[in-house]
């Protein structure tokens, strides 16, 4: 599984399944591409012929390259189809929740994949009873492990606020004797943000997510008020006043693209302009007869922005202002164990969504679908045969995934985004795959560059 590209004056080789990377100069590029397919010594005529080096040093490359090969960095054959998705299937141990706090919203975006927050289901609120009984099963269900997710969510979670700080408080009263510690993230569309929020959030969450989606005419085309009124300016003054005052604790700009602006890149470098530096920017989920959904002509047009924003992002870290994209965040020496690189996502599993009354779902993109429903927080999991289905999905589950050079990146992909677009969550949102691959393509190239000795003195 290897995989070569050419990106910002780079020649780029990455080995799938060992996950080395290799920078390489022209001759050796294209000796890589033939290497496995075209006898030595044809190799060496056609490279001495077209970059008029001489046989020996055409030999000592290919020699190189065979040392590579033997010492597993290239062409390297285990594909893990061995390994059980070990981490999904050892005790049972939850240890997130999504909590869906309110299943309502202040705002009527045509494109929200949740129903304007319903969940194509009756607009609720969670009680502090529920709320607390999701806790504790987080708890019982948690097993050895001391660090527990939970996320406020909605809808809008800040419409049921007061619950949401009765909930910090329970659970800040309780973890130390339960041997755990919470951590809570928040997700708002920044309508009811105040002081209080805002001092809130900063003592007690360890993420915020605010959601905005770039410039005022494309934030405005969908984050619309019942009334029809785009709620750029008063969101983005309330953003910036939280992110101030947060004093360099996590959080996100949290963006949607969509048909209507594929030069996505604009609103991330206006987010940026802004002074937001933590900032995401996702593909709009949405049926694909939408007027605003993806389609494959728009496909060499996003590739190209993705492009143009790696190459942005070089040349602003390399002039101080710099920002993180979420997409572009990978660790190539420090990264996840194979276990979960293939294991991959852990809804369904680790980490499920909770309705406001209680019902469990593998994540926030299955709740309403019923067929989808895992159980309750008081009776526990009842449908355990839905949960293996979850458990046994990875990349050896996905065929397609078998001779994918990303599949150790991406670990099969998002099941909810399979499912919506196959019917199963063992399938292939191929749209997203392509996405994907470009985004990794941009971010190993960025790594590469911001390691190059060449990178300080050269103009980007």
């Amino acid at each position: 599984m290897v995989h070569q590209y050419k990106l910002n004056g780079y020649n780029i080789v990455i080995d799938g399944c060992s996950g080395s990377i290799h920078v390489v100069d022209d001759a050796a590029y294209d000796m890589i591409a033939m290497y496995e397919n075209t006898e030595r010594q044809q190799i060496i005529d056609k490279i001495t012929s077209d970059y008029g080096i001489s046989r020996d040093e055409a030999s000592e490359c290919l020699d190189d390259i065979d040392s590579l090969k033997a010492d597993g960095k290239l062409f390297y054959e285990n594909d893990y189809s061995n390994l059980p998705p070990r981490l999904k299937t050892e005790g049972g141990v939850i240890k997130a929740l999504c909590l869906h706090v309110a299943h309502t919203c202040n705002l009527n975006c045509s494109y929200c994949f949740a129903s304007q927050g319903k969940y194509q289901g009756d607009r609720a609120l969670m009680s502090f009873e529920t709320g607390k009984a999701a806790l504790d099963f987080l708890i019982k269900s948690s097993g050895e492990r001391r660090n527990l997710e939970v996320d406020f969510f909605g809808g809008e979670p800040l419409m049921n606020f007061e619950v949401v700080k009765q909930l910090v408080k329970y659970a800040r009263r309780i973890e130390k004797q339960a041997g755990k510690n919470f951590r809570f993230t928040l997700t708002t569309n920044g309508i009811l943000i105040d002081d209080e929020v805002i001092d809130f959030c900063n003592r007690e969450m360890s993420n915020v997510v605010l959601s905005l989606d770039g410039r005022k005419e494309v934030h405005d085309r969908f984050r619309v008020s019942y009334d029809g009124r785009g709620s750029y300016d008063l969101v983005v003054p309330k953003f910036k006043r939280l992110v101030e005052k947060r004093g360099g604790k996590n959080y996100y700009i949290r963006g949607t693209y969509t048909h209507a602006n594929t030069d996505f890149t604009n609103d991330i470098f206006h987010m940026a302009d802004l002074g937001f530096t933590e900032l995401s920017m996702e593909p709009v989920v949405c049926p694909p007869g939408d007027p605003y959904a993806l389609t494959a002509d728009d496909l060499p047009t996003l590739f190209s922005q993705y492009e143009i924003l790696a190459k942005e992002m070089i040349k602003r870290k390399k002039s101080g202002n710099g920002f993180t994209f979420y997409h572009y965040m990978i660790d190539l020496k420090n990264g996840p164990c194979i276990y979960k690189r293939i294991s991959g996502c852990g809804s369904g599993t680790e980490y499920m969504a909770v309705t406001p009354w209680g019902d469990l779902y593998p994540c926030h993109q299955f709740v309403g679908d019923e067929k989808y429903k895992l159980g309750d927080i008081f009776n526990g999991i009842t449908n355990s045969g839905l949960q293996d289905e979850f458990r046994s999905c990875g990349i050896n589950s996905r065929p397609e995934c078998k001779d994918c050079w990303a599949k150790l990146f991406c670990s099969g992909g998002c099941a909810a985004n399979s499912y919506h677009a196959t019917g199963s969550i063992s399938g292939i949102y191929e749209y997203g795959c392509e996405l994907f691959k470009k985004r990794m393509e941009c971010a190993i190239m960025m790594q590469i560059a911001y390691e190059d000795s060449d990178y300080e003195n050269t103009d980007i």
